[in-house]
């Protein structure tokens, strides 16, 4: 039986390896927030994630006072999961419990006694999954070699990427049997309404039937 060519297996790992090698860092996420503004931003976050964070207001340019804002960080039935008043510069770090969408939100804060505030610019970092763990401290805890340290990320981020679409497949897979039920629930009302049609078709026979030979229209 002849052996498949030397090259192949590399071609089939390919893909696989040039994804998990191109997956950087995320980026912070900076904006301006206007005073007396409200923004907040989303994100779906599958159930028992770590998820870490750090954030920063910077002051308005050309005034004197301090940056203003508060931070909230909740779940979509409002469970607070992290707040903070006045916030400057600070971290956070929660797990999920459940597959959700979570929401931080920054509120600006005027201070008493002044105007229109300016902008101040929002600086966020979150991170999640194999993103949000410390490497280094796993390095420095299980005594691992820079190359094992890079394994040992690629194999986490191997097993999130088949996590994702582990998901992806159930998700589709329910969607597959709400879309079947649908269709047999419309084929079963589809039966039930033909038969309605024509039960009330040979009523109106024998109704009009009846009704004629009482007028000795017909006999």
């Amino acid at each position: 039986m002849p052996l498949p060519p030397p090259g192949r297996p590399r071609l089939r790992l390919a893909p696989l390896l040039a994804l998990l090698l191109l997956a950087g860092p995320a980026r912070p996420i900076s904006f301006q927030l206007p005073g007396k503004a409200r923004k907040c931003l989303r994100e779906e976050i599958h159930r028992d994630t770590l998820v870490t964070g750090e954030y920063e207001i910077g002051a308005p340019p050309g005034s004197s006072s301090g940056p203003s804002a508060n931070l909230k960080i909740t779940d979509s039935a409002g469970h607070i999961l992290y707040a903070k008043e006045d916030a400057t510069k600070g971290k956070f770090a929660f797990t999920t419990e459940d597959y959700d969408m979570f929401e931080a939100c920054f509120e600006s804060k005027l201070p008493v006694g002044t105007g229109r505030m300016p902008d101040q610019l929002v600086i966020l970092d979150m991170k999640h999954g194999v993103e949000a763990k410390n490497y280094e401290e796993i390095a420095k805890v299980e005594k691992l070699k820079p190359l094992e340290v890079e394994l040992r990320r690629l194999e986490d981020l191997s097993e999130s990427i088949v996590n994702d679409f582990a998901y992806m497949k159930k998700r589709e897979e329910e969607m597959r049997d709400t879309n079947e039920s649908t269709n047999t629930r419309v084929l079963y009302f589809s039966i039930f309404s033909m038969c309605c049609l024509i039960g009330l078709a040979t009523w109106q026979v024998f109704y009009l039937r009846r009704f004629f030979k009482a007028k000795k229209l017909i006999e």
